[in-house]
């Protein structure tokens, strides 16, 4: 069953429990009661995240002639958020419930008004809110040992600025023509009002940005390469494209700087939320940070360069992966809950298993295949525990694209029984054709996706 069949409360109950209960994600400091809006990456919440940042760099940076890295300051000079805007502007509306002095983001009625029902017996309409107010998101900190308005600075609120105040220092050492750009995987940090919906949402998460340099004139054309390059790669998470949306930001609703802003929405169960962004950020920011034109090539006069920004969340694509490989299927033997991820995302691309424990010979054979797969690169599970089905069972809730059994007959023809976690079929590959097979397997995940 897909989770668009599911109840939608239902549903993220049901990821947010699979993820604790199998090591994806944790809630943050939980021993101590927990923080709002932040979570902790369990072992296999890790390799996953981490699948997902190494398949974009990889398709975004190293494939590309016309990308480079960065990888910039948390903390900056406050000089920049006080000239991109952020210190300003950077705001949410917020409300404040007049009897117990919690605090809302204003244009989340739903929030305040069922708190105010729950916690004080009163209709929404008769609720005692203060009006509502500009909040600044931005995480205030100090750098030395004074605490004063001149040590004053903030954790950066995105990753953006970081790969601007550096565009001069990219040009002269690398020595790019335009278009190019630089891409940046990194956290930021904002004070949500009020954070929700698991990790969509939250205090602390990870961005996957690119700043795309181009001319003026030709701005259209690179944003419709992007456009393109972005559902490329929402494909290719395994994401059903049916459940997403792109909503072209009318004019009043854009940034001002911004002449077009693409939002790819998905059908999460608490609603159509975006995933991912496109803007057209013209010359605005290099022209705020760079009091003379920072770009030239020969034969022209210095000039400002214009920004393509695609922008993917690594938290939410985390998220949207888990919701679109959630499966559920009941059978005689009862249900089976398994994760259909792509074996490029999957964070075991095999689990190797010894039929029984209690038999050193097939038990030291099975180590052998479990050595022989992890020395060739491959993340692989080992689990002796139990009897086999429920070996299989646990595997397949965490994702694990294929099982690998070592049995008697191993012994006698070196070959084992791999066993495919979404048609939980079994067939015998000879011990030396493994490698070259979860190899395939994983080369061939992302055309296979999303079938």
């Amino acid at each position: 069953m897909s989770k668009a069949a599911e109840d939608a409360s239902v549903s993220m109950e049901k990821i947010v429990s699979l993820a604790k209960r199998r090591g994806f994600v944790f809630p943050a400091s939980e021993i101590y009661g927990g923080l709002a809006g932040t979570w902790d990456y369990g072992p296999l919440g890790v390799e996953l995240k981490n699948n997902i940042k190494e398949m974009w760099w990889r398709r975004f940076v190293r494939a590309r002639d016309d990308m480079v890295g960065i990888d910039t300051a948390i903390v900056m000079n406050p000089k920049v958020w006080e000239v991109s805007g952020h210190v300003g502007e950077f705001t949410d509306p917020l409300v404040e419930c007049k009897k117990c002095h919690q605090r809302f983001r204003a244009d989340q009625t739903d929030e305040w008004t069922g708190h105010y029902a729950r916690e004080h017996g009163r209709a929404a309409e008769g609720a005692d809110f203060s009006e509502a107010r500009n909040f600044n998101l931005l995480f205030r900190t100090f750098v030395g040992p004074v605490e004063d308005s001149a040590s004053q600075t903030y954790l950066r609120p995105e990753t953006a600025q970081g790969m601007f105040v550096n565009f001069k220092n990219i040009t002269d050492t690398m020595r790019r023509t335009l278009p190019f750009g630089i891409a940046q995987i990194g956290k930021a940090f904002r004070n949500e009002i009020t954070p929700r919906d698991f990790i969509f949402r939250s205090r602390e998460f990870e961005q996957m940005e690119i700043e795309y340099f181009v001319r003026e004139a030709s701005w259209e054309d690179h944003f419709a390469h992007w456009l393109n390059e972005m559902r490329a790669w929402i494909s290719d998470m395994g994401i059903a494209m049916e459940r997403v949306h792109e909503l072209e930001v009318p004019d009043g609703e854009r940034a001002h700087y911004s002449k077009r802003t693409v939002d790819f929405e998905y059908d999460f169960p608490f609603g159509k939320k975006e995933l991912y962004g496109l803007a057209y950020r013209g010359d605005f920011d290099l022209k705020n940070h760079f009091k003379e034109p920072p770009y030239r090539e020969e034969g022209e006069d210095s000039f400002y360069p214009h920004v393509i920004e695609p922008t993917w969340g690594v938290d939410r694509t985390v998220l949207a992966v888990l919701l679109e490989a959630y499966r559920e299927e009941e059978s005689e033997k009862g249900k089976r809950v398994y994760l259909k991820l792509p074996p490029r995302l999957a964070p075991y691309k095999a689990a190797v298993f010894p039929l029984v424990s209690n038999r050193p010979q097939i038990v030291e054979k099975a180590g052998e295949v479990y050595k022989e797969l992890k020395a060739g690169g491959f993340s692989i599970a080992w689990d002796a525990r139990g009897n086999i089905g429920k070996r299989y069972y646990a595997q397949d809730e965490i994702g694990t694209p294929y099982c690998i059994t070592v049995d008697y007959q191993t012994l006698e023809d070196d070959t084992v029984t791999v066993r495919d976690r979404d048609t939980a079929k079994q067939e015998r590959i000879a011990v030396p054709a493994l490698a070259r097979f979860l190899a395939e397997k994983r080369k061939g995940s992302i055309s296979n996706a999303t079938q």
